[in-house]
């Protein structure tokens, strides 16, 4: 560069330097004075902004709710429902925080939306916070509340099996006689207390009501299926989507159903386990994508299906449905199992058992070949009726000819052979049945139909003694 550019040049970066160091005072001036209004506009006791400010209110919580948070929960909710959330989140911080993690919370489904009732309704009781207002609310919310957003799939569980969880129990001369008197030994304060812990937090049961409005602690809490709402509403939809998060993603893990379909009579998650559907899913089943839409839950979210897949979920040419009794085509609970064929909810048959099985064909089908599903349930279709022929049919016959002759003793549960039938059918046939059709090939043999043989020699054996002696063999 030549000499008198580069003096120029150098000229020109002075006066632009000293008049950058000038200015810098009056900036940073400013942008202290700003910084100032800003915080004054935060400030609880600050004035009106200028008219030229906007200020932005934002009404949304980006952090954990916690008892120790300042942060509060809003979301356009109504003044009521802020009251309860901001006394909530201290006193029982985790129902506040499920509901913000909710689909609920997103959509600003509140408390009220939920929990509120009419002034008349029997179950209307009132917080201090709210004495004086036309605001009443219950702890219990009815499935006739949730059908209210949800009407398809209230509609669904009112025409399945689970529908009358409660009321087949409710009705039952047996079941009633079997908690109170024999298992609840006819105490004279506590004759309930193995139904209240046992029975009912699978069935559900009639929840009644003290002098406040309140559920009786007889009847409440309790998470069966089948529970009989004060409005006369039947079901439970928190038993598979825990409240206050209600999650999708939950309800289609079998281990939503696991807390009621286990054990001696109907094991049915420790078939699952023992199945190949069951393995895939215990060895990466926390790799697959659970919170699909629901009608969008389809292969290659997964590998394997699960109780969900099978009996509720949108899959193929399916749609999601709600009545777990839709794609069944016996019943596999009952003393004999005969094909589904009745539209009364209230029926053990409940179904239709043609249209139940095509459509249980199509969910197979989605992984599996023709051939391979036409197989597989010639082969469980089998063990039903072998069950049915080969071993109620014979044991039926015998205890009513015992029967006949006066030779069963008043006291079933003192009875070794009344004890041997009801576990043939309600144990050992049950698991075969069921081992059978859902792929669990230990339950079938082993936990099924070899422990039925037994059952089944056992008896023959008291049946001939009865007879040949007319008399009830002594212990």
């Amino acid at each position: 560069m030549p000499k008198t550019k580069f003096s120029w040049f150098v000229v020109l970066v002075l006066v632009l330097g000293i008049g950058l160091v000038a200015c810098a005072p009056q900036a940073a001036q400013e942008t202290t004075t700003q910084t100032e209004r800003a915080e004054s506009a935060l400030s609880p006791a600050a004035a009106q902004p200028v008219s030229n400010k906007i200020v932005v209110e934002v009404d949304r919580n980006i952090s954990n709710v916690n008892a120790n948070s300042s942060l509060a929960v809003s979301r356009n909710l109504d003044e009521v429902s802020k009251e309860c959330i901001s006394c909530h989140q201290d006193e029982t911080p985790g129902i506040v925080n499920d509901w913000r993690e909710s689909r609920h919370g997103h959509v600003s489904v509140s408390c009220l939306d939920c929990h509120s009732v009419e002034k008349d309704a029997p179950n209307a009781t009132q917080h201090a916070s709210l004495i004086g207002t036309d605001v009443y609310v219950s702890v219990l919310v009815p499935p006739s509340k949730c059908a209210e957003c949800h009407p398809g799939e209230a509609d669904d569980f009112a025409h399945s099996g689970h529908y009358r969880a409660a009321l087949q129990i409710e009705g039952k001369d047996a079941m009633q006689t079997l908690m109170f008197v024999h298992e609840g030994q006819n105490h004279p304060e506590v004759s309930g207390a193995s139904k209240a812990t046992g029975c009912n937090q699978c069935h559900g049961v009639r929840i009644e009501l003290d002098e406040t409005g309140a559920p009786t602690p007889d009847t409440w809490p309790v998470a069966g299926i089948g529970n009989v709402y004060p409005d006369g509403s039947v079901g439970n939809c928190t038993v598979c989507h825990t409240r206050h998060k209600f999650d999708i993603a939950e309800a289609r893990k079998p281990e939503a159903c696991a807390s009621c379909h286990l054990g001696p009579d109907h094991p049915d998650i420790e078939i699952y386990e023992n199945s190949k559907h069951g393995q895939i899913y215990a060895a990466e089943g926390d790799t697959w994508k659970w919170d699909s839409a629901p009608d969008a839950w389809e292969p290659g979210d997964y590998r394997a299906p699960t109780c969900a897949t099978c009996h509720m979920s949108g899959i193929g040419q399916l749609s999601p449905t709600h009545n777990v009794s839709e794609r069944l085509y016996w019943n596999l609970w009952a003393k004999r199992s005969e094909p589904r064929g009745s539209e009364d909810p209230m029926s053990a048959l409940t179904g239709n058992a043609e249209e139940g099985r095509a459509k249980m064909e199509l969910v197979c089908e989605s992984c599996h070949t023709e051939r391979h599903t036409a197989g597989f349930f010639k082969q469980g279709d089998d063990a039903i009726v072998l069950y049915n022929e080969s071993y109620y049919d014979p044991a039926k016959k015998m205890l009513d000819d015992l029967k006949e002759k006066g030779l069963l003793k008043d006291n079933p549960w003192d009875d070794e052979f009344q004890i041997l039938f009801y576990h043939l059918w309600h144990h050992e046939g049950r698991r075969a049945r069921q081992g059978a059709l859902m792929g669990g090939p230990d339950w079938a043999h082993w936990h099924g139909f070899f422990e039925l043989q037994q059952d089944l020699y056992r008896m023959q054996s008291l049946y001939n003694y009865r007879i040949e002696n007319n008399a009830i063999e002594t212990p």
